[in-house]
């Protein structure tokens, strides 16, 4: 998906299946504190056992809650399989751990909601909002590349004013990626910024507008009502914009990236999430809690630095690879 140089014309190109093995991999290597926090302690607690029991499935509640999976999720979790074990329906280890899988994969598939851009919507506009560190000015720039790897047009806003060094990272994403960035002077208001672009976009019909903004913490009344300032702003040019708005997640928050969620998305409605980081944290189960409890469409999730360590959700490559050799 994110090609960063053209393929010389003899090169062999992938097929699907090998580039899906390939996305396997990272996201598997990327996984790897998560998998060794409760994957692998659950397996542990299973394999060998002859079946379940209240006691194991007691240690399996414990593991999933630690890895930050969430009441609301386990809960689910835990039925589902005590109800089987009712049933007499774990026949083995083996069918007990296919069971947690894809009761797993029955939690996150719902939020499996690919981002799609309509051709008919110009410019698209992507408004990326979070807190600090959460990863915000790469995810755009990935997105971008990725974008404009498609075909489309695409230019950026740097809507993050606060900070000299965001509007930087943004210009130098836009110079690698040859995509224009509109941007101001540090300081500069950020609905003003955004506005302008979207004039500039529509001028030269460009197909996404992806527009950055600053970092807030989600208990910060003051920034929220900026931003729902920016969308003010951005439905006088666009009744309908911002046609995306992109919470982007730092997966090692765990539980608090939970309650980022619900504010962000309380002040001015989320559209989708980009979990960040998964690679290093041990607290990946945060992605069953925040599909469970709020039920946003999960876009993206980053496993890595690399520019195809961020792509499209898929419950059903995530949750075997969370699995993987467990």
């Amino acid at each position: 998906m994110f090609n960063l140089l053209k393929r010389k014309k003899n090169e062999t190109i992938p097929d699907a299946a090998s580039e899906k093995n390939g996305w396997f991999s990272r996201i598997r290597s990327g996984l790897a504190k998560t998998r060794a926090r409760f994957s692998e302690g659950i397996a542990q607690l299973v394999l060998g056992k002859k079946e379940l029991d209240a006691d194991v499935l007691e240690e399996i509640e414990t593991c999933l809650l630690t890895a930050d999976t969430g009441v609301d999720a386990t809960r689910q979790l835990i039925d589902s399989l005590t109800l089987k074990l009712a049933r007499k329906e774990l026949a083995d280890s083996a069918a007990a751990l296919n069971a947690l899988q894809a009761e797993m994969i029955s939690i996150l598939q719902p939020c499996q909601q690919a981002l799609i851009i309509p051709d008919n919507i110009k410019p698209f506009v992507i408004l990326v909002v979070g807190v600090n560190g959460a990863g915000k000015t790469t995810t755009i720039g990935k997105l971008a590349h990725h974008f404009k790897s498609t075909g489309k047009k695409v230019m950026l806003a740097a809507g993050d004013t606060f900070r000299a060094a965001a509007i930087d990272q943004l210009q130098a994403w836009g110079e690698r990626n040859q995509i224009p960035v509109i941007a101001q002077q540090p300081g500069a208001d950020t609905a003003a910024v955004i506005h302008d672009a979207m004039t500039a976009a529509s001028a030269r019909g460009i197909d996404i507008l992806i527009a950055d903004t600053a970092g807030r913490l989600h208990t910060q009344d003051h920034l929220m009502a900026e931003l729902k300032k920016v969308v003010r702003v951005i439905k006088r040019i666009d009744d309908h914009g911002p046609h995306e708005t992109l919470l982007v997640l730092d997966a090692g928050n765990g539980q608090n990236a939970l309650n980022q969620a619900r504010q962000f998305h309380q002040a001015i409605g989320v559209t989708g999430i980009a979990l960040t980081k998964l690679d290093g944290t041990a607290k990946g189960g945060i992605i069953f809690a925040i599909a469970r409890t709020l039920g946003l469409p999960i876009r993206y999730i980053g496993v890595g630095e690399g520019i195809e360590d961020l792509r499209p959700f898929d419950a059903e490559v995530f949750v075997p690879a969370l699995f993987e050799n467990a």
